[in-house]
């Protein structure tokens, strides 16, 4: 049986820089960074007193909730998420319809770190002053970890596979991955994929306490996140959610869809935390793996790659990553492809970081350009020794765009890679 192709025909996003896609759109192109000093960091004393977190008004949570749902709401990510997928489903051009049977062919695959870590608090709290009833009867849905996508379903009418992943920082590339597998094999015809990230110190001080974050630009935000800078001192936390819808082609076209860009494929692994592999430090030898699969299971070669969307956290693994970048590709500084880093820009945004990225890296490929990596004035010397410094762009360059690839790396020792193509 011929394989189905699959294409994306819609987009959500909220991010530190930009919530909804026009304006992440603009904010990424022009190279605005999203993160600013954090007051409730500051008062309790983080290292790192700077965050990149979503502004969301109150006018915009009641278009996607009713009031009923808001009342005792306490769960950021799963706002996040709700508000990026049904964009991207509306985007798609889908209606929202309330039917006595759910749509069978659409389905919904949207990660999650955590799930409602602020509602857990409250609840600690209210448990342990004999409040138990006073939780809500929504506390299980905004803590359980697949609250997202079960929100999703509930607004969407989904009937196909509804689930949360989770692999850390590669969750969201890895939903795209996983989504696009059950439309190849004809078990959907859509699938909503993305994943989503809590906001806050109680997301974000394990990170504080690991000392991976920056402490050295409290007093200059927009300087703080400085992926393959040689003066990179760590990540900026970071926050939002990313949504992708998408679809068998003979679907997208039947309906004279707006197609984006099709996903050729990926690959995803693990390096069994062996060799060099941890907790917190990647096997070389699985990432390359991941990166050589994803091409050879997307029938292409490192040569036709225009520009590739790193993981790129702006810690001392930057210029490994782009080590094993060259290895994989088996290129050398004079033919390496274009690269850079949306993390320059919004931070770490952990579970959310993989779709948050991808959407940007769709972006490019749709629209034709190369969108640029901030505060990387400084190149590190071990990567410029590998990547001619003009390939890692400060400023935006208009250019077509064919072939473009995202990679995610997580905790774990987990990585994931999809492999974006303009659709003909």
């Amino acid at each position: 049986m011929q394989k189905k192709r699959v294409v994306i025909t819609g987009l959500g996003v909220v991010a530190p820089n930009g919530v909804g896609v026009s304006n992440f759109l603009h904010a990424i192109k022009d190279g605005f960074s999203g993160i600013k000093h954090d007051a409730e960091l500051e008062r309790l004393q983080f290292s790192c007193q700077i965050s990149g977190t979503p502004e969301i008004t109150e006018e915009l949570k009641n278009e996607y909730f009713t009031a009923l749902e808001l009342k005792n709401f306490n769960a950021s990510g799963i706002l996040y998420g709700v508000i990026a997928g049904i964009d991207a489903w509306k985007d798609a051009g889908l209606s929202i319809e309330n039917n006595n049977n759910p749509d069978w062919d659409s389905g919904t695959i949207f990660g999650s770190g955590t799930s409602g870590i602020e509602k857990f608090r409250e609840s600690i709290y209210k448990i342990d002053d004999f409040q138990t009833r006073r939780l809500g009867s929504t506390a299980v849905a905004q803590t359980m970890n697949s609250g997202v996508s079960a929100y999703l379903a509930a607004k969407l009418g989904l009937g196909n596979q509804v689930t949360t992943n989770s692999s850390a920082c590669a969750t969201g590339t890895e939903s795209i991955l996983m989504g696009y597998d059950r439309i190849v094999s004809g078990q959907a015809k859509r699938m909503l994929v993305g994943s989503t990230s809590d906001s806050g110190p109680y997301i974000w001080g394990g990170f504080d306490a690991m000392r991976v974050c920056t402490f050295k630009h409290n007093d200059s935000p927009e300087k703080g996140s400085r992926p393959m800078s040689a003066s990179a001192s760590g990540f900026v936390p970071g926050s939002g959610a990313g949504a992708i819808l998408l679809e068998d082609l003979e679907s997208a076209l039947a309906r004279n869809a707006t197609i984006y860009a099709e996903v050729l494929g990926g690959n995803s692994n693990s390096g069994g935390q062996r060799g060099e592999g941890t907790m917190t430090a990647p096997n070389s030898i699985a990432v390359q793996k991941c990166i050589e699969d994803a091409l050879k299971n997307s029938n292409i070669n490192s040569n036709e790659i225009d520009t590739i969307n790193g993981h790129l956290t702006a810690t001392i693994k930057d210029s490994l990553e782009i080590f094993n970048w060259s290895k994989a590709l088996n290129l050398n500084q004079s033919n390496f492809p274009y690269i850079n880093s949306l993390k320059s820009m919004i931070g770490h945004c952990l579970s959310a970081s993989g779709s948050i990225e991808s959407v940007a890296t769709i972006l490019q490929v749709h629209h034709g350009f190369i969108f640029p990596s901030i505060n990387r004035e400084d190149l590190h010397p071990e990567i410029e020794a590998l990547v001619e410094r003009e390939k890692i762009p400060q400023q935006l360059i208009q250019k077509e765009i064919n072939i473009a690839v995202k990679a995610s790396f997580g905790f774990g020792d987990v990585n994931a890679c999809v492999v974006f193509k303009k659709f003909r």
